[in-house]
């Protein structure tokens, strides 16, 4: 399906509405309307009495003929004859108002065929009416003010076509009350849907919509909407603070620095680069929380540059497989990673030297050696992995401020003792630790306690034997060094050839 409704050059594009068929529904029959506008169609159900109200208002309101409807029918209203008679007629009726009406439909055609759902000019004036009435009060109150996708499309389309801002001839719908509102709101959320919207063909995460008339905005969600497709995000850098991107985006880039494509090389203000640079891009200065999580992201790469106040970083169900370029986040304190595809940890306390939560859940992790030198670390959730070992506990049983540990659904997590053998693996420590969500007992404690005496013994025996095995050894050298120089002091022939030395008592009886 094509994204745009519109028509060629700013020209309407063709309407049109068709009455498919009909079903019987209690007592009366439903009609079942196709209305088409461009590319985009939907399906409007409607009994003849809703025909009837409709024709009524438009005869009173437009002085539409009123014998333009097909008359009521009290006997067999419901027979197959007539039903398909009527059904022909009403389509008939339909189309007749939208050529009467080529342009703006009026409110009550509008919201009969559901323009105000569906149809560019119906949803702009609807939404136009709902903050006439509502939005500064909305705007009071300081709440999150939620629109679709399809409806930030719509208003986008009527600003490119540049038609009159009250096409129909009502203030109340006015384009002017949308960018005044637009204008001064802090708190947005645009909500998409993962298929077709409503009864519609229309795939919201397929429209483009530009969100530079968003002026003020402080914080902003966004959801099943298509990342490469969002204008004018950038335009909300100077006061931004917090931002939620998810099932939208392929790349952290087409999100943060959507015109890098356009430059070979560029760096963010205030660093310097030793190489050519083409663009300097402004950072996200003051953003401070970042949901990119359930994307389609498989690294995390070096648009983090910038984002360098981030504090809270949610990159949880992508596909990243390593841990770069975090380094240049000198804030961040919570790191989710959660539901990727992490295999490694080596190096990470090079990446995270400030993190004080990190989420590891769902990843591949069969070692921990990469996490024992993250000495800020409070909460650590490793559960999901692929962690065998008790001794890998061993990495993180010397961080100084860890508090939470989980690591349920582990293959280590069915071992016997699992909990009181991987306490013991923080010695002293261990009565600060909570282990998967569960306060450690004084029984655990009392346990850890003589798992620890026995590891003890087993160290100073292990010592003991490798004292003993030394003494043995040095001995054994030390024995081995004097025999060989003895054996170097004695005189051997240097030939079985020579004679033997003489003994003074064969001289003396010569």
């Amino acid at each position: 399906m094509e994204a745009a409704a519109g028509g060629e050059d700013g020209e309407e594009p063709p309407r049109e509405a068709r009455v498919l068929g009909s079903e019987l529904v209690e007592t009366y029959t439903v009609y079942i309307i196709q209305v088409s506008v461009g590319s985009h169609q939907w399906t409007v159900k409607h009994r003849y009495s809703d025909f009837h109200d409709l024709h009524e208002k438009l005869v009173s309101e437009k002085k539409i003929d009123k014998n333009l409807l097909p008359p009521k029918k009290i006997i067999g209203k419901n027979s197959k004859s007539l039903v398909e008679k009527r059904q022909k007629e009403l389509e008939v009726y339909l189309q007749t108002l939208l050529v009467k009406f080529p342009v703006t439909a009026p409110k009550v055609l509008s919201h009969f065929l559901h323009f105000d759902l569906y149809e560019i000019n119906g949803i702009t004036a609807a939404l136009a009416e709902e903050l006439f009435h509502k939005g500064e009060q909305l705007l009071m109150a300081g709440e999150v003010f939620t629109i679709r996708p399809l409806q930030l499309y719509a208003v986008t389309q009527q600003l490119l076509q540049g038609k009159p801002s009250c096409a129909n001839g009502d203030a109340k719908t006015d384009l002017g009350h949308i960018l005044d509102f637009t204008c001064r709101l802090k708190y947005l959320k645009v909500s998409g849907t993962g298929g077709p919207f409503g009864t519609s063909n229309i795939q919201e995460h397929l429209l483009p919509f530009d969100l530079s008339i968003f002026k003020s905005l402080h914080q902003i969600e966004i959801s099943h909407c298509g990342g490469k497709l969002i204008k004018g995000l950038t335009s909300s850098k100077h006061a931004l603070a917090t931002m939620s991107v998810r099932f939208s985006a392929m790349s952290m880039k087409e999100i943060l620095v959507p015109e890098a494509s356009e430059f070979d090389q560029w760096e963010p203000e205030g660093e310097t680069s030793s190489c050519p640079v083409t663009a300097v891009i402004p950072t996200w200065r003051t953003l401070t929380t970042l949901d990119m999580s359930h994307n389609s992201i498989s690294q995390i790469d070096d648009s983090v540059k910038l984002i360098p106040k981030i504090e809270f970083l949610d990159l949880s169900h992508n596909g990243v497989s390593l841990v770069e370029n975090l380094q240049h986040l000198y804030n961040l304190v919570h790191l989710d990673l959660s539901y990727n595809k992490l295999t490694s940890l080596e190096g990470v306390h090079t990446k995270l030297g400030n993190i004080k939560t990190l989420n590891l859940a769902g990843n591949q992790l069969e070692r921990l050696c990469g996490l024992n030198k993250l000495y800020s670390l409070v909460n650590l959730d490793l559960s999901n992995n692929k962690i065998e070992q008790i001794d890998e506990v061993k990495n993180i049983g010397n961080l100084p401020c860890l508090e939470k540990v989980v690591l349920s659904s582990n293959p280590l997590s069915i071992i016997p003792d699992y909990r009181t053998k991987v306490l013991a693996q923080f010695g002293d420590r261990a009565s600060e630790v909570c282990l998967d969500n569960t306060v450690t007992t004084e029984k655990e404690l009392d346990t850890v306690e003589v798992l620890k005496a026995i590891q003890k013994a087993k160290e100073v025996k292990y010592k003991l034997s490798n004292s003993d095995k030394k003494i043995s050894e040095d001995s054994r050298l030390t024995a081995a060094s004097s025999k060989s120089n003895c054996s170097s002091l004695t005189v051997r022939p240097s030939s079985p050839s020579l004679p033997r030395p003489v003994s003074s008592s064969q001289g003396n009886h010569k």
